[in-house]
């Protein structure tokens, strides 16, 4: 008799390997090099394939966009990618094992204090092109422009925009090192950032996925993950009834 983790590894890794789509452009959840990745969504899918008795092998990429159609095209069977409505029709989600937050970033000069402020006409916005945080502005803000690059504060730089939109982490360091800007503390958005693979799977096999990430949070290996990774002051996501 097949056991049910059999099942579901046949299911979710159908060639025999468990190939994980890993964004190194955000560096809350992986650091390192693609020949060596590691931080949170390593771990978790390392711990999922070590569950499912599967060996496992990493596409990375620069890039949420880049990781998610790398999925979509058949090169994964799971992805580490940020909860929205533009992804949810192609990707089933777990619920969050992280939320992070998105922030604005500006001249110390310029009158915009709030998320609020930043939506008017003639404010211009850096934006990482397919992240989460420009599909979120492209679906709330309404009269801001937003232009889109290999990052938001490169785009922000080179075409001297208003704004630099960005994950709180990595905007606040890169305003530690430009004293003329600051950062506009409220943030613009949480990102909720969870485990995904194709809704091609069985039900049974995304419902194991979302029983092990609440399992992971509540254990701690989450938050040991992350502070193994030099990111305690990402914020383990609340449990969730599965």
């Amino acid at each position: 008799m097949t056991t049910p983790t059999v099942a579901i590894a046949k299911d979710l890794a159908p060639e025999g390997v468990l190939r994980v789509s890993i964004n190194l452009g955000n560096p809350v959840l992986a650091q390192g090099t693609p020949q060596a990745p590691a931080g949170v969504t390593v771990d978790i899918a390392r711990e999922l394939a070590r569950r499912l008795d599967l060996p496992v092998e990493f596409h990375c990429f620069d890039a949420a966009r880049k990781s998610f159609e790398a999925m979509r095209e058949g090169q994964a069977d799971l992805c580490f990618l940020a909860i929205e409505p533009a992804r949810e029709g192609e990707v089933a989600f777990t619920a969050p094992y992280v939320v992070i937050e998105g922030v604005f970033a500006v001249r110390r000069d310029s009158a915009i204090t709030s998320p609020a402020e930043a939506d008017r006409e003639g404010v211009r916005i850096g934006v990482k092109q397919g992240s989460a945080y420009d599909l979120y502005l492209t679906r709330t803000f309404e009269h801001a422009t937003l232009v889109r690059g290999s990052d938001g504060t490169d785009v922000f730089e080179t075409d001297g925009l208003d704004v630099a939109a960005g994950i709180r982490q990595p905007i606040t360091a890169y305003v530690a090192e430009h004293p003329e800007l600051r950062v506009i503390e409220e943030r613009f958005m949480q990102i909720r950032q969870a485990v995904g693979t194709t809704k091609t799977r069985t039900p049974e096999t995304v419902q194991y996925l979302r029983g092990v990430v609440e399992e992971l949070k509540a254990s701690g290996f989450i938050a040991e993950s992350l502070q193994r990774s030099g990111r305690p002051d990402a914020a383990v996501a609340p449990a969730e009834e599965i």
